[in-house]
């Protein structure tokens, strides 16, 4: 019976790869996202630019000429290149659009995975890799799409740029968006970016559940939490303790909730929520949108924890150190505070809380680098209208709904120098099990190929 179904598992997997490769154009695409994906691009131990050099290849033997492709890197960080491509448009009056991706991924230890996190591997419908999802899957979709572009001979109105970069991941890297848009912005200048953050999203069975485009997202900012002491022989106890100090503080942290605040993509999301919530929830999502200093309300709805958080800027401790030996009072106590800031609130302010929380026994200061602030783009028709029209084609019955990212994404960067970003829909994950960030990363096969055709059709519209 074992090895019957066994078989039966085999062919189901054989007739899932063949059904999503039965194109041409298919069978190509996946070797770009085999090979990105088995490219380690690990911050400090893999290599984005080895990943942007084989794109870069990729583009030019479709016709891209050298002029028309920029790798950059720069001497301190060899190993943390990007690469940007332009397709140029027939209309110089048209402002281009500009395709965001990022090359590098979460790190990802083989003990801790069943598979090898570097290796594609397809099983039960499944693609299973560390950037199966984030952020390769759409990179090797924009990249696909240039080199479709180029051998299709496709002319767009409007000039279409691909730019792909290293160090989204971390906060301490070199940032290749960030570079970019401090150094080199006329590469990257753009009426709009589409970038990672959307999606759609599938119940655990795996139907399609909703659309959804990024309209904003929180600023990523980090805090550090100190406190010493003189110390001493830990025979000798003083209710004066660094730990303790630090322990009061972040329980501190741990037990303020920052202020209910609404963006008009927020509004709109909640919104929507409310139209398929259950009674409650819908009747307190409601109440809170009339007045978000109801805490009744605010304490219905935030039994979700995805939902608090984008109601609200949202800090939690994240890593811990102290003291200097198990016989000794601790010296030092310090403690990372990883805080989501929301749009139109400041790194500066948000300071002022933490320090009003941890007390004056406990020194808070904030991280470097710090973010620019994230400036959320409008719901703006000429963006969101034709995402919708291109679903009703690919995705039929679905609406779209405006979110906003309660996580951090490149898209701060541009946004600083004033071109809008948007987080495009089309990628399809179960959020549960998606692996993103975390262990066994997959997507769906079939979910992978339906993207890549949304965007690719998306991008056509958009060009003209």
């Amino acid at each position: 019976m074992r090895n019957v179904a066994i078989a039966a598992g085999l062919v189901a997997m054989l007739a899932t790869n063949a059904q999503a490769q039965t194109r041409p154009d298919q069978k190509a695409f996946f070797t770009l996202y085999k090979e990105l994906v088995e490219t380690n691009t690990v911050v400090n131990v893999g290599s984005c630019t080895q990943a942007a050099a084989q794109i870069g290849a990729r583009l030019q033997a479709a016709g891209f000429a050298d002029a028309d492709i920029t790798r950059f890197a720069v001497p301190e960080h060899p190993n943390d290149g990007g690469i940007v491509a332009v397709l140029k448009g027939s209309d110089p009056a048209a402002k281009p659009i500009l395709l965001l991706g990022h090359l590098d991924v979460v790190a990802a230890k083989r003990e801790d995975w069943q598979r090898d996190p570097f290796k594609l591997v397809e099983e039960g419908g499944f693609y299973y890799a560390r950037g199966a999802v984030d952020d390769k899957a759409m990179a090797a979709i924009w990249a696909d799409a240039m080199i479709r572009f180029r051998q299709q001979g496709y002319r767009p109105k409007r000039t279409i740029k691909l730019a792909l970069t290293c160090g989204e991941e971390t906060t301490f890297a070199f940032n290749g968006a960030q570079w970019l848009a401090q150094n080199r912005p006329e590469l990257i200048a753009a009426e709009f970016a589409l970038n990672e953050g959307g999606g759609g999203r599938l119940d655990g069975a795996g139907k399609r559940q909703l659309l959804a485009v990024q309209v904003g997202e929180k600023a990523a900012q980090n805090y550090t939490f100190v406190t010493t002491n003189p110390g001493g022989h830990s025979s000798a106890p003083t209710p004066d303790n660094a730990i303790y100090e630090l322990a009061d503080a972040i329980k501190a942290v741990q037990g303020y909730d920052f202020p209910v605040r609404f963006t008009d993509t927020t509004r709109a999301y909640f919104t929507a929520t409310a139209a398929r919530a259950d009674s409650e929830q819908a009747a307190a999502i409601r109440r809170l949108l009339t007045d978000p200093t109801d805490t009744a309300a605010d304490a219905i709805v935030s039994r979700d924890k995805v939902l608090h958080s984008t109601l609200r800027t949202t800090c939690v401790a994240t890593l811990l150190g102290a003291g200097h030996a198990e016989n000794a009072l601790p010296q030092r106590a310090t403690a990372n505070v990883n805080c989501r800031i929301f749009p139109g609130e400041t790194v500066d302010g948000t300071l002022a809380t933490l320090k009003r929380l941890a007390g004056e026994k406990v020194t808070v200061t904030a991280n470097q680098p710090v973010r620019p602030t994230a400036i959320p783009p409008t719901l703006d028709p000429k963006v969101i209208d034709p995402m919708k029209r291109v679903a009703a084609k690919h995705f039929p019955g679905l609406s779209l709904l405006p979110m906003m990212s309660t996580g951090a994404t490149d898209g701060v960067f541009l946004e600083a120098i004033g071109i809008p970003v948007y987080g495009v829909p089309g990628t399809f994950v179960d959020p549960r099990t998606s692996g993103v960030h975390g262990l066994d990363e997959r997507i769906r096969v079939d979910s992978l190929y339906d993207a890549r055709d949304y965007m690719f059709d998306l991008v056509k519209v958009y060009a003209g």
